[in-house]
C-alpha cells in the first residue's frame, strides 16, 4: 500500500476516537446546564446539586480526553496533509481558528468555573457559566462541521492565479444552508447519544437498586429528550441533509442507496448486499418508487444511478452504503425506543416494566455507532474528493512523508489511544461505581463557604 492509503488510515482512526468524546460533550451539555440551573434556582433540591455536580464530572472527564485526542489532528494537516493544507488553509484556516481561539477557550475557561468556581461565585453566575459551557461545546461542533461542509460544498471563495483557493466571503461559508442543516443533524445525533446515556445510567441506578430518586429522574429527562431529539434527527434535521446530498453530490446517494442503475420511480433499498464488480444489489428488499420519493418529492422522478458517472467519481461504494444503512436502521431502533419509553413514562408504567430499564440500559453504546456509521457516510461518500469537485484526495498528501513513516505514528497513536480508552473507562465506570451522592461532601463545603 502507498502513503497515500496509510494517510487516510491514520487519519480516519484518529478522527473516530477523538469523535467518541465530543459527542458526549455536546449531548450532555444540555443536562449539565438544566441540573446546574435547577439547583442554584432550588437549593432546597439536593438531588439536583448532586446530579448537577456527577454530570459536571463526566463531562470534564469526556471534554479532557477530547482535547488530548484532538490535538494529533491538528498537526496531520501539516504533516500529511500539506498539500491541501497549502491550498485550502485560507478557507479552513479561518474556521479552525475561530473554533480554537473563541468556542475552545469559552468553554474551557467557564468549565474552570463550573468545576472549581462554586465556593467563590454566585450561585446564579455558577449556573451561567453552565449554560456558557454548553454554547462552547456547541459552537465548537458548529465551526468543525462548518469546516467539513466547506469541504463537501464549497463557497465563498476563488481560485487565485497561482492555484491557492482563497477565501471571499466568510460570512457565506459560516451561512451556507449546507453547513446548518448538516450541523443540526450533527447536533440531534448527539443529544440522541446523551439523552440514552442519561436514561441508561438512570435505568441502571434503578435496576441495580441504588439512588432511587436520581434514578427516576435520570431516566425520565433522558427519555423526553431522546423522543424529541430522535424524531428531529429523522426530520427535518436527516431529510434537510439529504436533500443536499440529493442536489449536491448525486454520487453519493446513488452509493447510500446502492443504486447502480438510473431508474425512474426508484426503489428504496431497505436492505440488500452491494455488488460493485457486477453493479448490482444481491437480494434486495424494496420499496417501489419511495427513493424518488425521498430525493424528489416525486414518486415517478427519475434517480440516476451509479452508472451515470465515470467509475472514477465513484465513492467505495460498499462501506458507503453499509454505513449509511447501520445510520438509519439504528435511527429508526432508537425512535421506537424512544417513543415506546416516552409512552410508558405518560402511563406511569415505565418504573414498573423492568424489561424497559434493561432495554434503555443496553442501548447505550449503539447510539456511538450510528453516529460514527454517519460520518462514515459523510466522509467516505464525498471520495475521491477533499475538496468537492475542487481537489482529489490523492493530491492532497504531503509529497514528503513515506508510507513506512505514517505506519510507525499510526501505531504510536493506536498504543497511545489505548492506553487514553482504558483510563478514560476507569475514570468513567469508577465515577459511575461511586454514584452521585459521592459529591454531598464537596457541596457541604461549596455551601458552607
Amino acid at each position: 500500500m502507498d502513503a497515500l492509503t496509510f494517510d487516510r488510515l491514520q487519519f480516519s482512526f484518529t478522527i473516530m476516537f477523538h469523535y467518541l468524546f465530543p459527542i458526549t460533550t455536546i449531548g450532555l451539555a444540555p443536562f449539565v446546564a438544566g441540573y446546574t440551573w435547577r439547583a442554584a434556582r432550588h437549593p432546597e433540591d439536593r438531588d439536583a446539586a448532586r446530579a448537577a455536580a456527577f454530570w459536571t464530572k463526566i463531562f470534564a472527564i469526556n471534554f479532557a480526553v477530547g482535547v488530548v485526542t484532538g490535538i494529533p489532528m491538528e498537526f496531520q494537516f501539516g504533516t500529511n496533509w500539506a498539500k491541501f493544507s497549502a491550498r485550502s488553509g485560507s478557507v479552513v484556516g479561518q474556521t479552525l481558528a475561530m473554533e480554537g481561539i473563541y468556542a475552545f477557550s469559552l468553554e474551557s475557561i467557564f468549565l474552570g468555573v463550573l468545576l472549581y468556581g462554586k465556593r467563590y461565585v454566585s450561585p446564579t453566575f455558577h449556573a451561567i457559566s453552565s449554560v456558557v459551557v454548553g454554547l462552547g461545546s456547541w459552537l465548537s461542533g458548529f465551526l468543525i462541521v462548518a469546516t467539513d461542509a466547506w469541504m463537501q460544498h464549497p463557497v465563498g471563495y476563488r481560485i487565485a492565479s497561482s492555484g491557492k483557493i482563497e477565501l471571499t466571503s466568510l460570512a457565506r461559508v459560516l451561512l451556507s444552508s449546507f453547513a446548518w442543516w448538516q450541523y443540526a443533524h450533527v447536533l440531534m445525533g448527539a443529544l440522541v447519544a446523551g439523552s440514552f446515556v442519561v436514561a441508561g445510567l438512570g435505568a441502571y441506578y434503578l435496576l441495580s437498586q441504588r439512588e432511587p430518586a436520581l434514578g427516576r429522574r435520570f431516566v425520565r429527562s433522558g427519555v423526553i429528550v431522546g423522543a424529541i431529539c430522535t424524531a428531529l434527527a429523522a426530520f427535518p434535521t436527516g431529510d434537510r441533509n439529504g436533500a443536499d446530498v440529493t442536489e449536491y453530490q448525486p454520487v453519493k446517494l446513488a452509493a447510500m442507496e446502492g443504486l447502480f442503475t438510473t431508474e425512474r420511480g426508484a426503489e428504496l433499498a431497505i436492505i440488500g448486499m452491494p455488488d460493485s464488480k457486477h453493479r448490482s444489489l444481491i437480494d434486495p428488499i424494496t420499496v417501489p418508487d419511495l427513493l424518488s420519493f425521498l430525493a424528489y418529492g416525486n414518486f415517478r422522478a427519475n434517480v440516476n444511478g451509479l452508472n451515470a458517472y465515470s467509475t472514477t467519481l465513484w465513492p467505495p461504494v460498499e462501506l458507503t452504503y453499509y454505513a449509511y444503512h447501520v445510520m438509519v436502521g439504528l435511527g429508526t431502533i432508537f425512535s421506537g425506543v424512544a417513543s415506546l419509553a416516552a409512552l410508558l413514562l405518560w402511563r406511569r408504567l415505565l418504573f414498573k416494566w423492568r424489561w424497559m430499564l434493561w432495554v434503555l440500559m443496553l442501548v447505550m453504546p449503539f447510539p456511538y455507532i450510528a453516529n460514527e456509521a454517519g460520518w462514515v457516510v459523510t466522509e467516505v461518500g464525498r471520495q475521491p474528493w477533499v475538496i468537492y469537485g475542487l481537489m482529489r484526495t490523492s493530491e492532497a498528501t504531503s509529497p514528503t512523508v513515506a508510507a513506512g513513516e505514517t505506519i510507525f505514528t499510526l501505531i504510536g497513536f493506536a498504543g497511545m489511544y489505548f492506553m487514553l480508552g482504558v483510563l478514560f473507562l476507569y475514570l468513567v465506570l469508577r465515577e459511575i461505581a461511586i454514584g452521585p451522592r459521592s459529591h454531598d461532601a464537596a457541596l457541604t463545603v461549596a455551601e458552607a463557604a
